[in-house]
């Protein structure tokens, strides 16, 4: 059975700016709300429905399922929202920070719209499994967060001077969304620091593509930075490759750090038009290999290519990079990327509210299972504390010499294409 790629979002969870496809639920949608407003316990079934017909993990964490439905309809509830408490309650005997409920507030928040316009302050975020901290995946550039030096894996410890020890996910979020031109401090952890950002929030127009061609004596190279998997992501990906071929480029290098992740298409999409035959994902669910994407002979160059990646690169940025790798269409350069390998839908429901469920998990073409693991680079080079610093206060370095990481990656490319053209010359000699 295949998965509808256009139901399923891979960017790493939180969601202070970051894009989402809704799908229906399927259920009971044709229940009207107020129906839904009557009867508290139909929204606890609709989500017991759903998590019994699509989690990804059939124990549902060792839980007997059943039994849980039994408990909490049996249960009186006084009001909507104690009913949305119970789901919330129900939800965490998954111990899944990944699936969660929204109410109808929440889930507002949760539907911006993809197509590249957005409101916050810049970050996605996640929940640390075992110590439950809220970690920032990364910042998206040119947004408040970005221009004001968040990092990916700093640990925010207070909103506007609030704590954020025991939070849910969704309350952090909703205390960093907020109307724009508001002001928000987030104070973070970063080693043993801690630093206060005060942010003001922006509707936010992201290009995911930036694209540009770097001189060097062996012949222009094409610098590609793709900073989200959107729906417009693609596109602008198509156009930056076409652009750079007519200008005849030798080589490529395509920047994932800090790219958070997004649409599962995009990064299918993408990946094809860098590999002309080969597989690009598996995806898993709890029946097995639910679905397999390959490359389709339609690839739109087949110059060298060097990926750069950090601990930034989540989720669809570990798909793209794990097929180039696994592939051998490409080496990657950098650190270790960030080891989100499970996939959401999220579901409406009838009465405003909304649920994100871990439907399957994804493996590279070679079979890695990289959630919490993360793809480890063909060269490691790590950035110091000094260098994150003035290249986060230098932007306009990133992707040139002055930029440790793509310094070698574009040796690396050299080498490559240094090595094609001995290939080539070679049947003359």
């Amino acid at each position: 059975m295949a998965i509808a790629k256009r139901g399923l979002v891979l960017g790493a969870t939180a969601v202070a700016v970051a894009g989402v496809i809704v799908t229906g639920a399927g259920l009971h949608l044709s229940q009207s709300k107020a129906f839904f407003e009557e009867s508290p316990k139909e929204v606890i079934d609709e989500v017991w429905q759903l998590i019994d017909n699509t989690y990804v993990d059939a124990t549902f964490n060792q839980t007997d399922w059943e039994a849980v439905r039994t408990e909490y309809l049996g249960r009186e509830y006084s009001s909507q929202e104690a009913a949305y408490d119970a789901v919330r309650e129900m939800l965490e005997l998954l111990e899944d920070p990944y699936t969660r409920f929204m109410d109808p507030q929440e889930f507002r928040n949760m539907q911006i719209d993809t197509s590249g316009e957005l409101t916050g302050v810049g970050i996605q975020i996640t929940q640390e499994e075992e110590t439950d901290e809220i970690v920032v995946v990364a910042p998206i550039e040119d947004t408040p967060a970005f221009e004001a030096g968040l990092r990916s894996q700093d640990i925010i410890v207070q909103i506007d001077g609030e704590s954020t020890e025991g939070m849910e996910l969704n309350d952090a979020v909703s205390l960093i969304r907020g109307p724009v031109g508001s002001d928000v401090t987030l104070t973070v952890r970063r080693d043993d620091k801690l630093i206060d950002f005060d942010l003001t929030r922006a509707r936010i127009e992201i290009h995911p593509v930036r694209y540009s061609v770097n001189a060097d004596p062996e012949g222009p190279i094409g610098y590609i930075r793709l900073t989200q998997f959107s729906s417009n992501a693609a596109a602008e990906m198509e156009d930056a490759i076409a652009d750079l071929e007519s200008q005849n480029v030798v080589g490529y290098v395509l920047d994932l750090r800090s790219n958070p992740g997004g649409l599962l298409y995009s990064s299918i999409e993408i990946a094809r038009m860098w590999l002309d035959e080969g597989g690009i994902v598996s995806t898993v669910n709890r029946q097995g290999v639910a679905d397999e994407e390959f490359a389709n002979n339609r690839a739109l160059t087949d110059k060298p290519l060097v990926v750069l990646v950090d601990g930034g690169s989540a989720s669809a940025s570990e798909i793209l990079s794990g097929a180039l790798q696994d592939n051998d269409r490409a080496q990657l350069v950098g650190t270790q990327t960030f080891g989100k390998g499970l996939v959401q839908s999220v579901r409406s429901l009838p009465d405003g509210s909304g649920v994100a469920i871990t439907i399957a998990k994804y493996l590279t073409p070679s079979g890695r299972d990289i959630n919490q693991q993360g793809i480890e680079p063909d060269i490691s080079v790590e950035l110091s504390e000094e260098q994150q610093e003035e290249l986060s206060d230098n932007r306009d370095r990133i992707g040139t010499l002055e930029d440790p990481q793509y310094r070698r990656a574009q040796e690396l490319l050299l080498q490559t294409v240094r090595a094609g053209q001995n290939t080539a010359i070679e049947p003359q000699q």
